[in-house]
């Protein structure tokens, strides 16, 4: 993931994100690969998805805990690879705002 990394490093530097913002994107996406043990280039929409639920609704993180990691992975595929995802590129409705997961209306909506 070396190539990755700089490349992901470099668009962070571009964007002006601050050295402890892209050190906390850098995690998200380590922690993504770590999870699924392959490089995350590799990883599908749903498997990114997946994830995402996981953290939030198993893990419980914090929405303060979990905005770095969704913000991170959202930089990741749209910036530095340049995945055009509705995961992360769909608008949020203001019916799910608070809860901090652009997924949350359609986990609702699947459950109810």
């Amino acid at each position: 993931m070396s190539e990755l990394r700089n490349r992901m490093i470099r668009d962070m530097q571009l964007a002006g994100l601050v050295k402890g913002t892209r050190r906390e994107y850098l995690r998200a996406v380590r922690q993504l690969a770590a999870y699924y043990m392959i490089s995350p280039d590799q990883l599908s929409e749903r498997n990114v998805e997946d994830y995402i639920l996981y953290v939030r609704d198993e893990l419980g993180v914090a929405k303060g805990t979990f905005a770095p990691i969704f913000f991170g992975l959202k930089s990741f595929y749209l910036n530095t690879l340049g995945y055009d995802w509705p995961l992360f590129t769909k608008k949020k409705s203001a019916s799910h705002a608070g809860s901090g997961c652009p997924t949350s209306a359609a986990t609702r909506t699947a459950v109810a």
